[in-house]
Parts: C-alpha cells; sequence; structure tokens
C-alpha cells in the first residue's frame, strides 16, 4: 500500500485505544501464517493415511489438519457478553492469539466452545453450564496460560474445579466399535480430584455401567489404590473405574508424566485390548505402559460416542466438576491406530515445538509493530519510502512486496546493552532503527558507540497495559512512541510536541505482530 502523505500524518485523528498483546515470531519459523506442521502434515493427516481418520479433532493452539483454515476455539468477554471466534494465523497454522488479545483487552474472557477440526456436527466442545449445554459448571477463564507454539503465542484451555465441556457426539465410536485418542495435556496443572478426561463419554450424563466411556484420564487420582508414586498418570476412564492397565490391581508398567507438556494416548479395538502411552510432548518417544487385554467387565465395550474434556461422564448437570488439568489439543478417531502412526503423530507434536512463556524478541526473530492507538490499529511501523524517516503506515495483505519489507524488522542482540533489543531492517541488511535528535530513523551501522546507544531499545509491558513498550538505552525517561504518524522518542511530557500527555500511553504501546516480509 502506498504510504501516507505527510499531509495525512498532521491531520490524522487520534482517539483512544482498544488493543492488546498479538502474535509473535521467533526463529525456526519461515511461513509469516504460523504454520508448524512436520512434513506437511497435521496429526489427524497422520491418522488418516494410517487408515485411522480424525473423527473429532480439538485444539486451542494450532490447526489438526494441514488444510484447516477454520476457528479454533470461542472467547465470550465479560464487559458485553460479547463472542469472537479465534481461528488460525494460516491453513495448518499456529492460533491467531492477536485476535483474542485484542478482543479481551481490558476485560475478563472465557472459552465457551472449542471447534471441532473435522466438520463433523455435533462434535464441537461446549462448556457444560448455563448458556452452553446446561449444567453445574462455568467456562474456564481464557488467559490463565499463554505459551508459544513454534514461537507463536497461544493459550491453553486452563480447567479447573468447576469448569468442563461436553459434546453430543456425531460419527463417534460406539458400541464397541475400535477408537483411538490422543491429548496433550501438561503435567504440572494436575489433580486427584475426579476426573480430568477427554475421549468418548455417556450422552445422557449418567454413569451407565462398565464401558460406557473410553477416556483418557490424566491426574493424580488412584482409583483403585495401590499405586506407586504420585503421578500424574495416563489412565484409562472406562466407566466405574480408572484403569493403570488390564486390570484393578496397580500396573507396574506406569510411569508418572510431570513434564510440562505432556502428549497422552489410550487405544481400545472395544472387544480384547488396549493400549496406554504416555511422552513428553516436546521431544522423544512414545512409552507404552500397558498393552494387552482390556479389563474382566469391559468387554465388550458399551460406548455411547458423546466427548467429555475435563471431567467424569457423570457430570455436570447437577454436581460440578472435581478436577483440574491443561488441554492443548487432542482427537477421537476411528479404528485401532497402529503403534506406527502413534509413533508419527507423537514425533509431530514434538515438532510443532509446544515451549512455555511468549517472549517475541528472541534474536533473530523476525517482527511487525503494529500501533495500538484505535485511530491506527492497521497501521505498522515501518521505513519511509524515499528518506531515512521511520513512520506508521497502513500495511494489509494486499499491500507490495515493498510495503511490507519496510514493516518488517529482525531483532537482533541490543548494540550497546545486549540485554536489550536492536532493530535490523529485514529488507536493509546492516541498516537500524535509531534515534537522532529525538526523531526515528534507519541508517545504516556506522560502529560508533553513538549510534549502538541510539540503536538499542529494551522492552517492557505496554504502558497502556496492551502489548509492549520500547525503553530508549540512553534516555531511559523516552519511550519509542508514534505522533502525527511519525515515529519519536518520546516522554510522558515534556517541551517538544511529540512529548505530549495524550495518548502517550497508547501511542508507546505496540503489538508485537507476524511479520509482513
Amino acid at each position: 500500500m502506498v504510504l501516507a502523505l505527510p499531509v495525512f500524518r498532521r491531520l490524522r485523528r487520534r482517539v483512544t485505544v482498544s488493543s492488546a498483546v498479538v502474535a509473535l515470531v521467533l526463529p525456526g519459523l519461515v511461513a509469516a501464517g504460523g504454520t508448524s506442521q512436520a512434513a506437511g502434515q497435521g496429526p489427524c493427516d497422520i491418522y488418516a493415511a494410517g487408515g485411522t481418520p480424525c473423527v473429532a479433532a480439538h485444539s486451542t493452539t494450532r490447526a489438526l489438519f494441514t488444510a484447516y483454515n477454520g476457528s479454533l476455539y470461542q472467547v465470550q468477554r465479560a464487559s458485553d457478553n460479547a463472542v469472537r471466534d479465534i481461528g488460525v494465523l494460516s491453513a495448518g497454522g499456529i492460533a491467531d492469539a492477536a485476535a483474542q488479545d485484542t478482543f479481551c483487552a481490558g476485560t475478563t474472557c472465557t472459552i465457551t466452545r472449542v471447534y471441532d477440526q473435522t466438520g463433523a456436527g455435533g462434535n464441537t466442545l461446549v462448556y457444560q453450564g448455563p448458556g452452553g449445554t446446561g449444567g453445574a459448571d462455568t467456562a474456564a477463564v481464557a488467559t490463565t496460560e499463554a505459551l508459544t507454539v513454534g514461537g507463536r503465542k497461544a493459550y491453553a484451555l486452563y480447567i479447573n474445579p468447576g469448569n468442563s465441556y461436553f459434546a453430543g457426539g456425531s460419527g463417534v465410536p460406539t458400541g464397541s466399535s475400535p477408537e483411538g485418542e490422543y491429548l496433550v495435556t501438561s503435567g504440572t496443572h494436575v489433580s486427584n480430584g475426579c476426573c480430568f478426561d477427554y475421549g468418548n463419554t455417556e450422552t445422557d450424563h449418567r454413569a451407565d455401567g462398565n464401558g460406557a466411556m473410553d477416556a483418557i484420564n490424566f491426574g493424580t487420582e488412584c482409583w483403585f489404590g495401590g499405586c506407586a508414586g504420585t503421578g500424574p498418570w495416563v489412565q484409562a476412564d472406562l466407566e466405574n473405574g480408572l484403569f493403570s492397565g488390564g486390570s484393578t490391581t496397580w500396573n507396574p508398567g506406569q510411569v508418572a508424566q510431570p513434564s510440562h507438556f505432556v502428549t497422552a494416548m489410550l487405544k481400545n479395538n472395544g472387544t480384547t485390548q488396549m493400549a496406554l502411552q504416555g511422552a513428553n510432548a516436546q521431544s522423544g518417544g512414545l512409552t507404552k505402559f500397558y498393552g494387552g487385554a482390556l479389563p474382566g467387565g469391559y468387554n465388550p465395550m458399551h460406548k455411547q460416542g458423546a466427548i467429555i474434556l475435563g471431567s467424569g461422564g457423570d457430570c455436570c448437570q447437577t454436581n460440578r466438576n472435581a478436577s483440574a488439568g491443561t488441554f492443548y489439543e487432542g482427537a477421537v478417531v476411528k479404528g485401532y491406530p497402529s503403534d506406527a502412526t502413534d509413533a508419527a503423530v507423537q514425533a509431530n507434536i514434538a515438532a510443532a515445538g509446544y515451549a512455555t512463556g511468549t517472549t517475541p524478541f528472541t534474536p533473530g526473530a523476525k517482527v511487525s509493530l503494529q500501533a495500538t492507538t484505535s485511530c491506527c490499529t492497521g497501521d505498522f511501523l515501518r521505513h519511509d519510502t524515499g528518506d531515512d524517516k521511520v513512520v506508521i503506515a497502513p500495511v494489509t495483505a494486499s499491500s507490495t512486496a515493498t510495503d511490507k519489507g519496510a514493516a518488517t524488522w529482525i531483532v537482533r542482540p541490543g548494540l550497546a546493552d545486549g540485554s536489550c533489543i536492536s532493530f535490523e531492517a529485514a529488507d536493509a541488511a546492516g541498516s537500524y532503527l535509531r534515534h537522532y535528535a529525538f526523531q526515528l530513523h534507519l541508517q545504516p551501522k556506522d560502529g560508533t558507540g553513538q549510534f549502538a546507544a541510539d540503536a538499542t531499545f529494551c522492552p517492557t509491558p505496554g504502558n497502556s497495559g496492551a502489548g509492549y513498550s520500547f525503553q530508549s538505552a540512553n534516555f531511559p525517561a523516552k519511550y519509542l512512541r508514534h505522533y502525527s504518524s511519525t515515529a519519536y522518542i518520546a516522554s510522558d511530557g515534556g517541551t517538544s510536541a511529540w512529548d505530549t500527555t495524550s495518548l502517550w500511553r497508547e501511542d508507546s504501546s505496540w503489538l508485537a505482530a507476524s511479520p509482513w516480509g
């Protein structure tokens, strides 16, 4: 898009802010849309290739099919009860956390739905409470745990006692039909309450007898006693019991899974055998905790084909869920997956790059900096055309490659302070964002200490409460700010026009957005 003219910069109207932190970019990601699937496949592509297709696929962090380009989940904000669907950055990619941050800025949001990516009607998970499926529970807070997947920000579905989700089920295996399930969860947020489950459950919310459920359970609950250690463990909730193996006796092959990110798998052929597996979701292969006969009294199975997340099957119409756990992604598949298929899914999960924290300014990362002031939320920090000035101007998907490149920066260790950062132009190697006479310019690094100091900025939480602010390393009272569409370092009050206190907090707060170039 053509850069705004100077007169437009002077006259542009500015009002209050309504944005918040957006998605970020870290090293190792080339595609701007956040694609992170291994070898061009998602978990459900792998299952389909193995002859055991996903019949339900849920995630708050990423697409589970490489072709999926729809909504992952829905958030509702407390301020006005409005809802917003949160999708992916691109087909097969990572969640658009920016959309959630912007929508939920200044208020509390809950996750009310987790959409089924297979497109089958009836398998979208909805919270079990008033306004949801009905019941006594509530929706989980949407912002409790932020993380990164492939270096990009995402949010977990962080379930506490009193939160749970349910889907009536469509096309999910029933009776004694074979079935597989996987779940990515956390070993750091668990409980011994009944029952943090994901998988096949009763349609009537009642405990309908042995084999009416076939769900992964993850937690520290020791249902039959005699457990070794304190967990958490991957177990099978088959109704009327959590099974560590093929009987009510504790399975000595069980291994606790305390990692922050855990892969849990259960498969059950419905008549004779089942298997329990788990792994660190960040690296390594699966460990098979159990593979053998179904427990006595559970062959054949009597599955009903609904889907539960976060609670047991006889919850939560009048009673509330008593368990805690974290949900990042999971799927239910038709058929009994092969061990090779399971291993390939685990490899895909490990390659996705689950990580704690949301630092967007890792050296080497590409990033675009988006204005948060409500006048200018479509504007990005970019170097000007025809001179070395730095401005804000609109950039869109239809903008030219030149304009996109001018609005893209490479994060470098601070030239004057390695604990801070400097911004190198992605389309002008060796040229850096620096201030001179308090105005921002793009100039080639000249090797002087003065240049290094002028080109070093220290990220801080956004002055407005949204996104990030960038403190000048050599003028610590001043922060990177846009004023009349031109970039400066400015203090909150001062003698220069750009130091005005009006909108200073908003103008000096920036979103770390996916790179345009």
